[in-house]
Formats: C-alpha cells, structure tokens, sequence
C-alpha cells in the first residue's frame, strides 16, 4: 500500500474543520467535508451530468431577479466539520471574487445531480444536513431515462427537515424561491 500524502493527514486528533478546505492546495478540485470526513470526487464526471449542471445554471441565471446569483460548484460552510459542495446554489450573497463559500443563511436553493458515485451522499445525508442549516429548497435531479426528472423539496422550519413538493418532468414550474419555468426535456442534448 502506497503511504498517503501529507497533505491528507488531519491537522488535529479531532479531524478536519470547515476552513482547512481553504488550504489543501494538492487536493482533488471538488474536495467536500462531511461530518469532518474529507470526501473526494474522484470517478469521472459523465457528460450528461456536465451538460445538466451547466443547462441548469445558465437558465437559473437567466430568470433570477436582481440581489440572486447563480454559483456552480461551491461549498457551503454549514457548521465547523461539513462544507458540502453542491451542483449549483442560489444565493442572496452578492458576487465576490474571492469567496471559496457560502454561508447557509445566504443560500435559497442548492441542486445536486444525481451521480452513481454521489447517489447516497445526495439522497439521504446532503438532504438532511441542508435541511437542518435552515436551506429553504432542495433539487435533487435524477435521470430517467435519458431525461431529467426533479425531485423538489421545501423546508418545514418547524421541524428543519424537508417535505417533498412535487416531482417534475417534462416541464418544472415553481413560484419558490423565485418564479422558474424550465422545459427540462430541452436541458439535455438530443431530447
């Protein structure tokens, strides 16, 4: 067994901390921590999964009113030991060069793509852990067939955990967090 590098031995008996992301500069680009876990992104990315994210942020874009960015691929600092990365977040935080995150209380919307590789992380851990930082709306997107099929979710504040609002495909139409309107069969090439 190859010895592992230094990089990737915790700083402290106690684990990983939310801010040691900001400096592992030899780690695999979409590093996330859970639970003071580093979890790394390591099979490769399918294009479908690519193309998705990408058709999804650009028509976000496209219908966010004013004070509402689009960010793609960047953690959220939930709490000391998780900073997970999600496919895209909505966020009231104003555009900054610099930002490595988001704090939950700035993020309206987080959509993750389901992958084989992150299908466990995205459906049951993600769903819970951005529920209890208070995250108003959760998309998890799966793939049916080819096509993508929207499973959403809206935060019950009383209980923090999500309750499922309805499950898209064809067309996705919501008034929350902002009004969207997407023709999810046209976010894909060739449907």
């Amino acid at each position: 067994m190859a010895a592992l590098p230094d990089w990737m031995r915790p700083p402290r008996a106690e684990g990983w901390l939310a801010e040691d992301l900001d400096h592992l500069p030899d780690a695999p680009r979409h590093t996330e921590l859970i639970d003071g876990a580093l979890v790394f992104m390591m099979s490769p990315q399918r294009s479908w999964h690519g193309r998705l994210v990408t058709a999804l942020t650009l028509a976000l874009m496209e219908q966010a009113p004013d004070g509402i960015e689009v960010e793609r691929e960047m953690t959220i600092r939930l709490d000391d030991r998780n900073r997970p990365e999600p496919d895209l977040l909505v966020t009231t935080a104003p555009y900054e060069p610099d930002r490595t995150w988001y704090a939950p209380g700035d993020v309206l919307l987080v959509v993750e793509v389901v992958s084989p590789e992150s299908a466990h992380r995205d459906r049951t851990v993600k769903l819970r852990k951005y529920a209890e930082a208070g995250i108003g709306h959760y998309w998890c997107v799966e793939e049916e067939h080819g096509r993508p099929v929207v499973h959403v979710y809206e935060l019950d504040r009383p209980t923090c955990r999500y309750a499922p609002s309805g499950i898209y495909r064809g067309a996705l139409k919501r008034d929350v967090p902002f009004a969207i309107g997407l023709e999810l069969d046209r976010l894909v090439p060739g449907k």
